[in-house]
């Protein structure tokens, strides 16, 4: 972990990145069909990049959702580099990030999948299964307080 930076994606070259990172993920991996990968929140959101000197390979968004509630999405990262720790930067960069905007909890739409390693990092299941772009999901939250 020693090359990998994870930061905000404020130039566009680094939102080019992030965006390429969930279009590899996304679209191509997942079979996501890239008009429902890319939305109306891409303009607003914050987003976040994972790189490995100048290679991409990772990246978030972070939205407020309501009030006080942020909503983590398009959390990627690149086959060849799971397992790695990479996605557990990316949420810690998020939820610092949510915290210093004044954010007193976060939600997700987790792959059922991935719900493991969100459950591992404080978020707490909630109701039942659902499908999102045709891919099984759960509700999770965390209180950031």
């Amino acid at each position: 972990m020693d090359d990998i930076d994870v930061r905000i994606a404020d130039t566009e070259d680094e939102r080019a990145d992030a965006f390429a990172v969930r279009r590899t993920v996304f679209v191509e991996e997942q079979g996501v069909d890239e008009d429902l990968e890319y939305d109306e929140h891409d303009e607003t959101a914050t987003h976040f990049v994972a790189t490995d000197g100048d290679d991409p390979i990772g990246a978030a968004r972070l939205r407020e959702y309501e009030d006080g509630v942020g909503k983590v999405e398009r959390v990627a990262v690149l086959e060849s580099r799971r397992e790695e720790g990479v996605g557990r930067e990316l949420m810690v960069a998020v939820e610092n990030r949510a915290r210093e905007t004044g954010l007193e909890a976060l939600k997700l739409h987790s792959q059922t999948r991935a719900a493991d390693f969100y459950r591992r990092l404080g978020y707490e299941r909630r109701g039942e299964e659902f499908t999102e772009a045709g891919i099984p999901h759960v509700e999770m939250r965390k209180s950031l307080e």
